[in-house]
């Protein structure tokens, strides 16, 4: 698998994503995965507020599904959800904005579909994935990695159930989520802080089923799990959420 990070110019304010994508992606071939991080998408969108017009939390309050209420907060960082999404401060960010809050893109599935589209039919490709990509945290793991909130184009898990591991014996629930697989790759080469690089093209990817549509409802509810189903059920249940 190669991943190729593509630098751009700085993106300003309510750009349209389709000129920034034709400017700089010149080819693709079928195959070739796009990752998008999100801020583009959130700039592009105007989604930014001053920081001088109002206090963080209050813009997280209104940004977040619901927020874990604790009075045990060492970097002013608040656990959040935002669209069956555990992540830090409703996914609002201060990192290379200029003097605003980034806040999380909107529609991000239609966002993810209209560029697959696009650069399919510009390129004259049938097989072509998209992630919208973002930052995010691992419990008890320090630094970040890569989380897809938006794709298009391909499967988005690879399935080991009831296939065989090494001695034979058939695997029950084992899944590859290839989505964040793919984003924590791609945000590793694209970088987090001035690399300027936020756009990567993902070549020869393993285990990628790709589909010529938009997907499904059940697809994307099939991403996302429970809390009462999760790993971590006996702390999120257990945490004091204030939804709204």
């Amino acid at each position: 698998m190669k991943i190729s990070p593509i630098k751009t110019r700085k993106i300003t304010l309510n750009e349209s994503l389709e000129p920034i994508l034709d400017q700089y992606i010149k080819t693709l071939k079928s195959g070739d995965i796009i990752s998008i991080t999100s801020k583009i998408v959130s700039v592009s969108q105007g989604r930014v507020v001053a920081k001088t017009s109002i206090p963080k939390y209050d813009l997280i309050t209104q940004e977040a599904d619901s927020i874990l209420q604790t009075d045990n907060n060492p970097y002013d960082l608040y656990l959040t959800i935002k669209d069956n999404i555990l992540i830090s401060s409703a996914g609002i960010d201060e990192s290379n904005g200029d003097g605003v809050y980034i806040l999380y893109p909107e529609n991000i599935q239609k966002v993810a579909h209209a560029a697959w589209q696009y650069l399919r039919a510009k390129h004259s490709i049938e097989n072509l994935g998209i992630i919208i990509t973002d930052s995010h945290t691992t419990p008890m793991r320090r630094g970040v990695t890569g989380i897809t909130l938006g794709w298009c184009g391909f499967e988005p898990l690879y399935s080991y159930v009831n296939q065989p591991d090494i001695y034979g014996k058939p695997l029950r629930v084992t899944q590859i989520n290839i989505l964040d697989a793919l984003a924590t790759a791609a945000v590793f080469v694209m970088g987090e802080g001035g690399e300027q690089t936020p756009i990567a093209v993902i070549s020869d990817a393993p285990k990628i089923t790709f589909v010529n549509r938009s997907p499904t409802a059940e697809e994307e509810k099939r991403v996302v799990i429970s809390m009462e189903e999760d790993l971590y059920a006996p702390l999120l249940l257990n945490a004091k959420w204030q939804n709204f």
